[in-house]
């Protein structure tokens, strides 16, 4: 093998094997279909082996192209580490960072933490990115996050995780059924009376394991695309619903006629944490920022029961 691989051909396997299709991927690439796919026959010829098994209009990856795909991801996120280590001249905390938050986490931090940063690291650029924990994960793995933070349980066991703390879950109704013992006894509620947000939010899934919610006819088959979203259905309706302590202690019940009380269990709580890419050569700064994010949660989830 005389010629070099590019990384840009590397790119394109990549693009391609995330896609599925040539169209598409070509879209994504910013080039046509008939440049991609000469693209990767000439990668292929340079490699001397096979990566695609084509047919008249499909393909499909050899296991020696999925193995040359997972290289590819860490030959790219290690090329990024050193444009990024002598953008920022080898200093921890400085140069472009991007970092993936869930969407009933942001609201609820990002303002103090993107303070906290500029103070104490004006040489630092975080770029943002809110995002369902499927989506942010999917974009770590592939490299355009550096840092995500998100609520655990969930499947992580392709990144390093550090949890932060516990957020307990509380009981959120309107305060005239604040007396009715909801509290203490969920299934005393009304058929259709619990709220919740849309399933692809773990926050859901979070509230139902944890809380226990087992009996379907009291959840409403109305969901919500946002906490906001959720407190207007609850407050409106009338029903209930499971809110964190880093929402309740932020004020997302503020102005409202909803109040929160403590569940009989302490077990009804989501964890909230970090994840990055075990390859990353980052870890430095990923110590410095979840020291800044674990200060933030933990003051806002106080109050466990």
């Amino acid at each position: 093998m005389s010629r070099l691989i590019s990384l840009k051909q590397l790119h394109y396997l990549i693009t391609l094997y995330d896609h599925q299709h040539f169209g598409r991927a070509a879209t994504a690439c910013f080039i046509s279909q008939s440049t991609l796919s000469a693209a990767i026959t000439n990668l292929e010829e340079t490699l001397e082996a096979q990566l695609l098994e084509r047919d008249h209009k499909t393909f499909l990856f050899t296991p020696l192209g999925e193995e040359i795909v997972r290289r590819s991801r860490l030959i790219i996120e290690q090329s990024n580490d050193l444009l990024d280590y002598v953008q920022s001249q080898g200093k921890v905390m400085q140069g472009k960072f991007y970092l993936g938050v869930i969407p009933t986490i942001a609201p609820f931090i990002l303002s103090e933490l993107q303070d906290l940063c500029q103070q104490l690291y004006p040489e630092l650029s975080l770029f943002i990115r809110e995002d369902t924990t499927e989506n942010v994960l999917n974009y770590l793995k592939e490299g355009k996050l550096d840092l995500v933070i998100l609520a655990l349980p969930y499947q992580t066991q392709d990144f390093q995780t550090q949890i932060l703390c516990k957020d307990y879950f509380k009981l959120v109704l309107p305060q005239t059924w604040s007396h009715k013992g909801f509290d203490q006894e969920i299934n005393k509620l009304p058929e259709n009376s619990i709220f919740l947000l849309e399933k692809e939010h773990c926050l859901t899934g979070h509230a139902l394991q944890a809380c226990q919610l087992k009996e379907s006819k009291k959840i409403n088959h109305f969901f919500a695309t946002s906490l906001h979203t959720l407190i207007q259905m609850v407050s409106h309706q009338p029903g209930i619903t499971f809110l964190p302590n880093l929402a309740i202690n932020s004020g997302i019940l503020t102005g409202t006629d909803l109040v929160s009380l403590p569940l009989k269990t302490n077990q009804a709580y989501r964890e909230i944490g970090v994840a990055w890419r075990t390859t990353s050569h980052k870890t430095q700064n990923y110590i410095l920022l979840t020291e800044l994010i674990k200060q933030i949660v933990v003051k806002k989830c106080d109050d466990a029961p």
